[in-house]
């Protein structure tokens, strides 16, 4: 299923790209799949990883909330999605550092950074094409 090419289906005055929607969508989902993945690998190294294991899980939890108050537009407030999703470039932004710390000893950290880094880029061209 794709948003690709869809009219756009929000009511009142709030409208966006469908395109930069489907791709941050698609972003926000690979970022929480990529932090679950890195937590649960940081769980075999011990107490050195405890940051960024929980750093990955508060991730996960952000880009799934974000993820589903996108899937909601009929309840959608365009100043209470851009926060939200201000919130989770920031914990995108944050995690994708502390992981990059760890890039060298654990390659799902590498690609935890690269997912976050993404979805950071996506979220923002979203950000972008919302308007009232």
């Amino acid at each position: 299923y794709t948003l690709k090419g869809a009219e756009i289906f929000f009511t009142g005055e709030m409208s966006m790209d469908m395109d930069a929607m489907q791709d941050c969508l698609q972003s926000l989902n690979a970022c929480a799949m990529a932090a679950a993945m890195c937590a649960g690998s940081d769980m075999m190294h011990g107490a050195e990883m405890a940051k960024c294991c929980a750093m990955c899980s508060n991730m996960v939890e952000m880009a799934q909330a974000t993820m589903h108050m996108m899937m909601r537009p009929a309840g959608m407030d365009m100043d209470v999605m851009k926060a939200m999703m201000m919130a989770c470039t920031t914990m995108g932004k944050a995690c994708a550092a502390e992981c990059r710390m760890h890039a060298d000893m654990d390659e799902m950290c590498r690609y935890c950074a690269m997912a976050c880094d993404d979805m950071v880029t996506k979220c923002e061209a979203m950000m972008a094409s919302m308007s009232a």
